[in-house]
């Protein structure tokens, strides 16, 4: 018989409490490469359930919805035991990316997910971006007929600002907000992180190993074509010896203390507030159990301190995204975060 695992420490998403780390699944299909056997993958989705992780987070976009499809084949048979997060407005319009934020498209975005999912019922479902020609008020005006309708729960928002938050609220209370956060991506410090714990709403934190960076994943060579890296102006060859070095000596910091790199990662960003709850994704069954062990480890105040003094927002080379990418983000700018 085998022994039961220690549950993990939650924190509360919305009406939801969920394990204090959660699972992002867009690297199991979409964005990173190499990606894994499907197999493999459902073998990782089940280990972390397994393992305690309730929390769970999809989109349409990811492998324009072969991502949810796997979640639908690997875990849902458990569909009681964990808070499911999905997302619309970014999804696959005529074979390619497409952002449409119109009533109309969401409905028929929410309907494909729910029958790729395998349920009739998303708990968290998000506006993956922002759709600029459709006002957020009628996007989010979409998701309060499908809350009432019985076929999602609360409503979230994704790289998004305390603007458009602030918009959104005075329609429907937002439950959380997803964006990028990790010690090398501070955006949401300029106004989201507050304007969050002020609204009640969760901080979902995405990317909280930044991209790979913090985790000891990033070579010298970087990105081949195909990866979402490879356009990512912090990996590109301009920047990336500098980000490496930077990365190196943070992995000396957390090696000091007898962590790994993506442990004292995680652990700074838990530390931000009680409403910020890091997502990380890996294909890799070991890397998510050092992830999770994340929650029993005891970190110093002076060596999260030394974290940010090392990884200061304008000691990163490079902006978050090029000037591309960028015009789909509503997220603020870091003072100085120059695009190209």
């Amino acid at each position: 018989m085998t022994a039961a695992l220690p549950a993990l420490s939650v924190r509360s998403l919305g009406p939801f409490k969920v394990s204090a780390i959660g699972l992002g699944c867009m690297n199991l299909s979409h964005a990173y490469l190499p990606r894994p056997d499907p197999a493999d993958a459902k073998r990782l989705l089940q280990h972390a359930l397994d393992s305690g992780v309730t929390h769970f987070d999809t989109a349409a976009l990811y492998g324009f919805g072969a991502n949810e499809r796997l979640l639908g084949e690997a875990i849902m048979h458990r569909r009681s035991t964990f808070t499911l997060a999905s997302k619309c407005v970014l999804a696959e319009i005529d074979g390619k990316r497409g952002l449409n934020g119109s009533p109309d498209a969401i409905a028929r975005v929410l309907e494909d997910s729910l029958r790729r999912l395998q349920t009739d019922h998303i708990d968290l479902y998000y506006l993956h971006r922002l759709d600029r020609n459709v006002p957020i008020e009628e996007s989010v005006g979409a998701l309060v007929r499908a809350r009432e309708a019985g076929k999602i729960g609360a409503i979230g928002l994704s790289e998004m600002s305390a603007a458009t938050l602030r918009r959104a609220q005075a329609i429907h209370p937002i439950a959380a907000m997803q964006t990028e956060y990790s010690p090398w991506t501070r955006n949401v410090e300029v106004a989201v992180l507050d304007a969050c714990a002020e609204l009640g709403a969760a901080l979902v934190a995405f990317s909280p190993l930044a991209r790979g960076m913090l985790a000891g994943g990033v070579g010298a060579q970087g990105f081949e074509p195909g990866d979402i890296r490879a356009d990512m102006p912090r990996f590109q060859a301009q920047n990336l010896e500098t980000n490496r070095a930077l990365a190196a000596r943070f992995a000396a910091l957390a090696n000091g203390a007898g962590l790994n790199a993506a442990q004292l990662s995680l652990t700074w960003t838990l530390s931000r507030g009680d409403h910020v709850i890091p997502i990380p994704g890996t294909t890799s069954i070991a890397h998510l159990d050092e992830n999770l062990a994340t929650l029993s480890l005891s970190v110093p105040q002076d060596l999260l301190d030394a974290v940010d003094h090392l990884l200061r927002p304008d000691a990163v080379a490079g902006a978050r995204y090029a000037r591309a990418a960028q015009a789909q983000v509503d997220t603020e700018l870091c003072p100085g975060e120059q695009l190209i």
